[in-house]
């Protein structure tokens, strides 16, 4: 019985339950960026630069290619942010070792003290959360986001979290 309330089960939602996923994780977003958006709008910044933040401190060096890609922004749109996280100093933008015409992106101190005031907040809620449901929730929610993602998508952040498969 177990089997059918935990797997069974949910091969047979209706849309109404489907409705209410979907439902939740909107509000749950919502929840998941409200704090960094309270920090960023402080400073005239908006998620698009949080993003930026936050994938070249996971990946320090990163090139703007990379950044494009894992962004899924347009070149112009990605641009404006790293120009103005340039200017306010950020970011450090470098010409690549190797590919004159690469530029490597890095945080500065002051980028890395945002990105951690930011993950901090986020973290926390995370952290929160998961103790709420426990950990086959934890770990069922993982496989659910990763069931979303497009195949690209997957690969893309397979690559980020260094389990390329």
């Amino acid at each position: 019985m177990a089997e059918a309330q935990g797997g069974e089960a949910l091969l047979f939602l209706t849309d109404e339950q489907l409705q209410q996923g979907i439902e939740a994780m909107f509000f749950a977003y919502q929840g998941f960026t409200a704090d960094p958006d309270r920090i960023l709008g402080t400073m005239a910044y908006g998620r698009a630069h949080h993003r930026a933040i936050h994938f070249i401190a996971r990946k320090p060096g990163t090139t703007v290619t990379n950044l494009l890609g894992i962004l899924g922004v347009t070149k112009q749109s990605l641009n404006r942010v790293l120009r103005t996280l340039v200017e306010d100093g950020l970011v450090a933008s470098r010409v690549g070792k190797s590919d004159k015409r690469e530029r490597n992106l890095y945080l500065t101190a002051e980028g890395a003290a945002l990105e951690r005031k930011l993950s901090d907040a986020q973290r926390a809620r995370m952290r929160a959360a998961y103790r709420a449901a426990g950990p086959g929730a934890v770990a069922g929610f993982r496989q659910v986001l990763e069931a979303m993602m497009d195949p690209e998508m997957r690969r893309r952040y397979q690559t980020l979290k260094g389990t390329q498969s």
